[in-house]
């Protein structure tokens, strides 16, 4: 089988810089990535790197410690965030990392006030030269695999799409003399409307110019199902899953799922009825890939 990571365990970057003593960064650039009439606010972040040692791979998370204390007096506790840039940064010149955040608001339902939340609300409201205290990177287990022929089927909903943008970047949008990606990416992308569509011009103009990039989207509010209800990412996973099974069964496909947590349960749900049909158990062929390493999910 082809080696699922592209290093060694011992040669990923992990916490580099920890809470007690994190990088300080600086905000490049804040930019709105939902539409006018999307519900909630989410951004695409990037961040000043190049003043210290932080290095990461496609598929980590970095820590944010947003400044201040909470109610009892103590400093905010760090909050993970999946990167959403490529090693070598969005300016390709190993100097940034970026990020997508969303706005954690909601109403208290007892006093009706809105709720923000700590850390979020902190990163959404940054200005240009604002100072980021990140820690990290963490995570082994998510990283894309280093066969240049995999294919890789990626699930995502929401800000769950940051992690893919890496990986998708590296394959398609940058040129490497010692990666160059000739396999088939699937994106699979669930969001409530269309003015959710988080980097949708981006993904839309790979589709276009590169024919083993597919990519679907299952827009809840808007799209239905042939039976009238709305269309959820495991809806339309459920259109290719005789396909989709034909894939799993090969050695060399690798699946991510990130998104919000709950998802896993309708995309078992899809795969179940195809996996009966071919008197296969799909939770026992489920551990097998994840034995495989080639079954990862990350979700919040």
């Amino acid at each position: 089988m082809a080696q699922a990571k592209e290093k060694s365990k011992s040669d990923i970057p992990v916490n580099i810089y920890r809470p007690n003593a994190p990088f300080v960064g600086r905000c490049l650039l804040n930019q709105k990535i939902v539409g006018e009439h999307a519900p909630g606010d989410t951004r695409h972040l990037k961040f000043d790197i190049s003043g210290g040692d932080l290095r990461y791979l496609e598929g980590q998370s970095i820590g944010i410690v947003p400044p201040g204390t909470d109610a009892k007096g103590k400093p905010h506790k760090l909050r993970l965030y999946s990167i959403a840039s490529t090693r070598h940064g969005d300016d390709g010149d190993d100097k940034t990392i970026s990020l997508s955040v969303k706005r954690l608001e909601y109403k208290n339902p007892e006093s009706g006030e809105m709720v923000y939340g700590v850390c979020s609300n902190f990163l959404c409201n940054l200005q240009h030269g604002d100072a980021v205290q990140i820690t990290g990177p963490v995570g082994t287990t998510f990283l894309p695999p280093s066969d240049p022929k995999a294919t890789i089927i990626m699930i995502a909903t929401g800000t769950g799409i940051a992690p893919f943008r890496a990986f998708l970047w590296r394959m398609f949008k940058e040129q490497h003399e010692d990666y160059q990606f000739q396999g088939n990416a699937w994106l699979f992308f669930g969001v409530p409307t269309t003015d959710t569509l988080l980097y949708k011009e981006e993904l839309e103009r790979l589709q276009y110019q590169h024919s083993n990039f597919r990519l679907d989207y299952a827009i809840s509010r808007e799209q239905k199902t042939d039976d009238g209800k709305k269309m959820y990412i495991q809806n339309r996973m459920a259109q290719y899953k005789e396909e989709l099974w034909g894939l799993l069964q090969k050695d060399n496909t690798y699946t991510y799922i990130c998104g919000l947590r709950g998802m896993e349960d309708g995309i078992d749900e899809a795969m179940t009825s195809v996996c009966s049909k071919a008197g296969v158990e799909w939770s026992d062929f489920q551990k097998d890939l994840k034995k495989a390493d080639r079954w990862h999910v990350e979700t919040y």
